[in-house]
Formats: C-alpha cells, sequence, structure tokens
C-alpha cells in the first residue's frame, strides 16, 4: 500500500510540473464492467478431517458494474500520465451464514453461530500511462489501489478489520479530439487485484483473486 501512495504522489508531481510545459488536461468517465472474485471463508478448531471440510466455504461470484469517475493528465512527448479517481463505493449484497460448534470436546451438544458480512470497496485510484501508437490510437498500463471496509455481525463478537487490494490495468483505447481544446475517448481495459486475507479469531476470509474487464467513455478538455 505505501509503495502505491509513493507512486502516486510521483505521479501527482509529474502531473503539476508538466502541466506548464504540455498539455493539461482534466475529464470525467463513465463505464461499465464484468468482475469475477473467489473468496473462501474457513473456521479453526476442527476435530477431524470430516469437520474441517465442514468447516471451509469456498465460492466464485460475477457481477456487472457501472460507476464514474474523475481523472488528470499530463503529456510527455507521445506519453500521458494521469491519475483517475473513483468517489463513490462499491457495495456487496451482505452474505449471511450459520456456524455449528461443539460446545465442548466429545459432546454432542452443537451451538449454532449467525455470521452477516458486508463489504464496500472505496476510493479506487489508478495511476496510469498512455502510450500513442497512431495519432489516435492508445495502450494503457498501470497500477491501482483499492480500500477494503468490511461491516460485519460475528456471533462471536469480533471483527475483522479493513485492509486494501493493490492491483494494475492494462488496456486501450481510441482518442479524438474536438473543436476548443475538448475530446473524447473509449477504451477497453482489464483489472487485475492482488488477494488478501482477513483473520477474525479463529475464522478467517481469503479473497483468492478479483479481476475483470472494463468498457470506458471519457469527455475532457485539454488546456
Amino acid at each position: 500500500m505505501n509503495k502505491i501512495l509513493a507512486i502516486l504522489a510521483s505521479g501527482m508531481f509529474l502531473l503539476s510540473s508538466q502541466a506548464f510545459a504540455a498539455n493539461f488536461k482534466i475529464g470525467v468517465s463513465g463505464q461499465v464492467g464484468l468482475f469475477g472474485a473467489t473468496a473462501k471463508e474457513s473456521h479453526g478448531h476442527a476435530t477431524d478431517s470430516r469437520a474441517a471440510g465442514s468447516n471451509v466455504h469456498e465460492d466464485t461470484e460475477i457481477a456487472g458494474a457501472a460507476y464514474g469517475s474523475m481523472f488528470i493528465e499530463g503529456d510527455i512527448g507521445p506519453l500521458s500520465i494521469g491519475v483517475d479517481y473513483v468517489p463513490t463505493a462499491f457495495e456487496s449484497e451482505t452474505v449471511e451464514s450459520a456456524r455449528h460448534d461443539q460446545q465442548t470436546e466429545g459432546s454432542d451438544t452443537v451451538s449454532v453461530v449467525e455470521n452477516r458480512v458486508q463489504v464496500d470497496l472505496q476510493d479506487m485510484t489508478t495511476l496510469y500511462v498512455n502510450l500513442n501508437v497512431t495519432d489516435n490510437a492508445y495502450i494503457k498500463a498501470g497500477v491501482m489501489t483499492i480500500d477494503v471496509i468490511t461491516n460485519e455481525n460475528l456471533g462471536t463478537g469480533a471483527q475483522y478489520g479493513d485492509t486494501s487490494l493493490d492491483g494494475t490495468v492494462l488496456g486501450f483505447g481510441y482518442n479524438m479530439d474536438l473543436d476548443n481544446g475538448l475530446f473524447i475517448r473509449g477504451e477497453g481495459n482489464y483489472l487485475n487485484f492482488d488477494g488478501a486475507s482477513l483473520t477474525s479469531g479463529d475464522m478467517t476470509v481469503t479473497l483468492k483473486n478479483l479481476d475483470g474487464v472494463t468498457g470506458k467513455v471519457s469527455i475532457g478538455k485539454a488546456f
């Protein structure tokens, strides 16, 4: 996370220093995408292999998303260095699960613990570079970071805590200049985030992968 923040700070410095020497651009974007994620929840203190297997739950979800962002760019020859920020949060559905625990070892008495977990992904920030391959077409590469805020109600009263995910973006696009410094562009991107694990007592939730593809339309102005 600290490395990503340092890169973002460096990118902002480059943008501010280039703004007076080259084209300086600001704009807004709208995009839609399809994302897939695989997560695993596990509980410790299993007493045998059968119980251990029942205490591990893994699921894969695919969902669509639509969101907006704002960006700022500076041109350096054929390169454009930019920072893109998504001001809205992505809110997951609430997942409910029931955990069955033996109260004491060797006892037939089983208690049921209800768990509810909901996750917000917010403050997605991307530092990217566009490289022109023709007068209008370009390829794109960048690094991303997003905060993961957990909103849980665990039967044990414990909490998972929050974390962040770092990722990369690769894409291509087409830019069209209009009158008075205005421009529009379209992009196709592939996003991939690293996994993360959160632990609360004997419970661990692991995000194994999160990736997706998006289509993006932007409008902006060059100064």
